[in-house]
C-alpha cells in the first residue's frame, strides 16, 4: 500500500488542484474498481517518490506539475471551473481556456507538494458510484488526528482520471470555480482576456 509525506496546510491547499463535479453522466465503464485504486496508488506513489528525492525546489515543482497534469482530468476540471460561460463559449476559446487552465492549476498546486512533510495517506476502500469509483484514503500526521480523503476517478476522458477530491467531506474544486468566476467578472466576463490572463499566471 503505497502513501505520501505532506503537511495538513499544504494537501488542503493542494487538493483544491482536483475536479468537483455535481455529477457526471451515467454510461457503462472500462475502468474497474482495481483500476480505480491502482490510479490513487500511482498518484500517491509518484508525489512520494519526488518529495524522497533530490534536485532543487524549481526542478521538484516541475515534477509535480507532470503529476498534476498526468493524472487530474484537466478538461474536466476547465469546464467545471468555467461553470455556465462554457456554454457560450466557442470550441477554440474553450481549447485554449483549457489549455491555460491547465498550466495555470498545476503550477499553482504543484508548487504546494513541497510543503508536504510529517505525515502518511493510505488508501483504505473502493466503490463503485454513478460516475465511477470512489476511492477513499486516510490521511495520518504527526500530532494531528486522521482526517479522511476521498478520490473520484472516471474513465470519462478515455483514459483513468481524478475529477474530485473531498477532504474531510469538503468538496474542494468549488473554490477554483469561484476564483474562476470572479476573475471572469473582474474582466467583464471577456474569456479571452481571462484565457491571456491565465497565461500569464502559468
Amino acid at each position: 500500500m503505497n502513501s505520501t509525506v505532506f503537511s495538513r496546510r499544504g494537501f488542503l491547499a493542494t487538493a483544491c488542484s482536483f475536479a468537483a463535479l455535481a455529477a457526471l453522466p451515467s454510461r457503462v465503464l472500462a475502468l474497474t474498481e482495481a483500476g480505480a485504486r491502482q490510479l490513487v496508488d500511482r498518484v500517491v506513489a509518484d508525489i512520494n517518490r519526488v518529495i524522497a528525492g533530490g534536485g532543487s525546489d524549481a526542478s521538484k515543482i516541475r515534477e509535480f506539475e507532470k503529476i498534476f497534469s498526468t493524472y487530474a482530468d484537466t478538461a474536466i476540471m476547465a469546464r467545471y471551473a468555467l461553470g455556465a460561460d462554457a456554454r457560450s463559449a466557442s470550441a477554440g476559446q474553450m481549447r485554449a481556456f483549457t489549455d491555460a487552465f491547465e498550466v495555470y492549476i498545476a503550477n499553482k498546486y504543484g508548487r504546494r507538494f513541497r510543503e508536504f512533510v510529517g505525515g502518511t495517506v493510505t488508501v483504505k476502500s473502493t466503490r463503485a458510484i454513478k460516475a465511477g469509483y470512489e476511492v477513499r484514503a486516510q490521511a495520518d500526521l504527526q500530532g494531528q488526528a486522521p482526517f479522511d480523503v476521498t478520490f473520484l476517478v472516471s474513465d470519462k476522458s478515455g483514459r483513468d482520471k481524478f475529477f474530485n477530491m473531498f477532504i474531510e467531506g469538503v468538496n474542494l474544486l468549488l473554490t477554483e470555480r469561484t476564483e474562476i468566476g470572479a476573475m471572469l467578472d473582474r474582466r467583464g466576463g471577456n474569456i479571452d482576456q481571462l484565457i491571456a490572463d491565465l497565461k500569464a499566471m502559468g
